[in-house]
């Protein structure tokens, strides 16, 4: 029998990958004592990492994470009381002005309290849109660290790594041919392997590359190894 089980976001440290594409960054993260001001700006494209270490991060300050989108509906008061606070997608504030100035504020809240402040963006501040100078000119000059898209050694330890810890014995050649076609994520590699391991448990037949092409809708390839 099959069993459905529920995903969970793998979010600890330990289930961070360690690459050339964000070394860099993760050592800034982790370094958030010495941040400048105590703030700082994280950037990288979907699916380099930025909410994984935002969490890592969360985790180790006590901090709490708010989406930037809606920031004006968030108490901003008790937010800096609680402690340190992560902005996620922080550009999305630049689609209502009543964001952008919760932002704003927020900044200057936790300037005033001490507190330390993570914005993650998938792009640069001056690509965001903002309409408030003021919080333009405060992002900017924020410590910054980028994320790049995951290389293909990073992706290749990851897979080697979920297959592992789902016991699942896969041919040599399956990884390269993942890597070729699958989207460039380490949460995409975790949803890719744990569908192959439903469908093997569902299908009773071991991993394969032909079970891999239909998944990836490559069913031209359909050649099992």
């Amino acid at each position: 029998m099959a069993f459905d089980l529920p995903a969970l976001d793998a979010y600890g440290r330990d289930d961070f990958f360690a690459s050339p594409a964000n070394r860099l960054a993760l050592a800034t993260v982790e370094n958030w004592a010495n941040w400048p001001d105590g703030r700082l700006l994280l950037t990288g494209p979907a699916g380099s990492g930025k909410t994984h270490l935002a969490h890592i991060w969360a985790a180790e300050t006590g901090a709490t994470i708010v989406p930037g989108a809606g920031l004006a509906a968030a108490r901003l008061d008790a937010l800096v009381a609680a402690g340190d606070v992560a902005v996620e997608d922080a550009e999305a504030v630049a689609r209502d002005p009543a964001d952008q100035t919760a932002l704003f504020h927020l900044l200057n809240l936790t300037a005033a309290q001490g507190r330390r402040v993570l914005l993650t963006s998938a792009i640069s501040p001056r690509d965001w849109g903002l309409g408030l100078p003021d919080l333009l000119s405060r992002v900017q000059a924020m410590q910054a660290a980028r994320l790049d898209a995951p290389d293909d050694a990073l992706l290749s330890a990851v897979l080697v790594k979920l297959f592992a810890d789902r016991q699942l014995v896969v041919p040599e050649t399956l990884i390269p041919y993942l890597l070729a076609r699958m989207e460039r994520s380490v949460e995409a590699a975790r949803d890719l392997v744990a569908a192959l391991d439903a469908q093997s448990l569902a299908s009773r037949k071991p991993v394969s590359r032909a079970m891999a092409a239909k998944l990836l809708d490559k069913a031209d390839d359909p050649a099992e190894y």
